[in-house]
């Protein structure tokens, strides 16, 4: 998104340094990722990454306020409240997406937010195979706060594994050699040490949790790095399991699942900000808004997208048999503003800004960040198929 950068970046680029990129992304981990890799990353001006920056102030404002945690409670169901909750999120997400403001200018909106963890460790390689193959400027920052190589790791396992022996700490998932973003799971276990267990492997004694290890050992399970959603292990009733992930043990979380739904599309109708869009629980609307061309109806507990109305007309509003379980929100029109080699196909970008929030920290701390690239009319594998300099990528921000 800075022109002289972009235009250099676009000249140099050649489809032999793309593939010796992607051997060196694919080898980091021992597994490729199993989603497309975009062939650039993207460069973002002080003053834009100024506007972001402030857009994640403005969220953590609300976040860390003593209200919050009361304010979300209504946004876990019942019957999936899980015990054992620490008193903040270990990780939040914050998706921009990058659009023009009426002045013409490049701002970011908010388009989700969760308080889960996200892909830290793969971001992290990308970004610095990135820089082994192109020319990334000088000064030009993935991670944030002065964070380096060394210092990130550090920081990254003190969240995850803090005083355990990182054996008795288990990334728990559905599957995970199944999952699309697995190749994380093997980075935070090549940096950490970490396990990556599923929850039908996780045995249970009492109120003692265990799994077997590659030798056949049982290990104790102290703390469980949660990647499970509850959205996908409620559709996996054929997973055989021990214990239920809603019952009480003697475990820490870190990315604990209660988070989860608090820090959602629940959270949107709090915020105020520039950066986000104007949201209401369909619930508390005094009058349905008569340009709903403009507004997108979105169910509050979905995953992937899935029920999401973008042509919204009021039936759909009058017919809902819970609207709390809605919000209805602004339209975010990305803009095409990153320039590809065919110059007939700009790009569009979503930014997710990544941060962690260690125990006895007074607010979250922005790290990292992740990158989508799109051509098609939305963010997502689907719209872009078939089409190049699109998919997962990385941010560089100016000094």
């Amino acid at each position: 998104m800075i022109p002289s950068l972009r235009q250099s970046y676009n000249a140099a680029f050649t489809p032999d340094q793309y593939e010796a990129f992607l051997q060196t992304v694919g080898k980091a981990f021992g597994e490729a990722p199993t989603f497309r890799v975009a062939e650039t990353p993207v460069f973002v001006s002080r003053t834009l990454k100024d506007k972001l920056l402030q857009g994640v102030a403005d969220i953590v404002s609300v976040l860390t306020q003593p209200q919050f945690r009361a304010d979300s409670e209504a946004a876990i169901p019942s019957a999936l409240r899980v015990p054992g909750e620490p008193a903040q999120s270990h990780f939040i997400q914050l998706d921009f997406g990058i659009c023009r403001d009426a002045q013409g200018e490049l701002t970011p909106m908010l388009i989700e937010l969760q308080g889960f963890p996200s892909l830290y460790f793969y971001q992290h390689m990308l970004a610095q195979s990135f820089r082994q193959h192109f020319d990334i400027p000088e000064g030009f920052h993935h991670l944030f706060g002065g964070l380096n190589h060394e210092s990130y790791i550090r920081l990254m396992r003190d969240v995850i594994v803090a005083d355990e022996d990182p054996e008795t700490v288990v990334l728990l998932e559905v599957e995970p050699e199944k999952q699309n973003t697995r190749v994380d799971f093997w980075g935070t276990r090549h940096y950490l040490g970490t396990p990556v267990v599923c929850l039908s492997k996780v045995t249970r004694q009492g109120d003692k949790l265990f799994y077997t290890n590659d030798k056949g050992m049982l290990v104790p399970i102290r703390r469980l790095y949660n990647r499970i959603i509850f959205d996908e292990l409620d559709q996996r009733t054929d997973l055989p399991r021990q214990w239920n992930m809603t019952e009480a043990a003697d475990v820490q979380w870190t990315g604990h699942p209660n988070w989860f739904f608090r820090i959602s599309k629940y959270t949107l109708p709090f915020l105020r900000s520039p950066f986000v869009p104007e949201t209401h629980f369909v619930h508390q609307l005094p009058a349905i808004p008569p340009d709903l061309e403009n507004w997108v109806l979105k169910p509050l507990f979905s995953f992937s997208g899935m029920g999401v109305k973008v042509d919204v007309t009021p039936e759909d509003i009058t017919s809902l048999e819970r609207p709390d379980q809605f919000i209805l929100q602004r339209k975010v029109h990305y803009a095409p503003a990153i320039e590809t080699t065919n110059p007939e196909e700009p790009a569009k970008c979503e930014i997710r800004m990544m941060l962690v929030w260690p125990d006895g920290a007074p607010e979250p701390i922005l790290v990292n960040n992740l990158v989508r690239m799109s051509k098609g009319a939305m963010v997502g594998v689907r719209y872009n198929k078939g089409k190049d300099w699109v998919g997962s990528s990385a941010a560089f921000f100016e000094p």
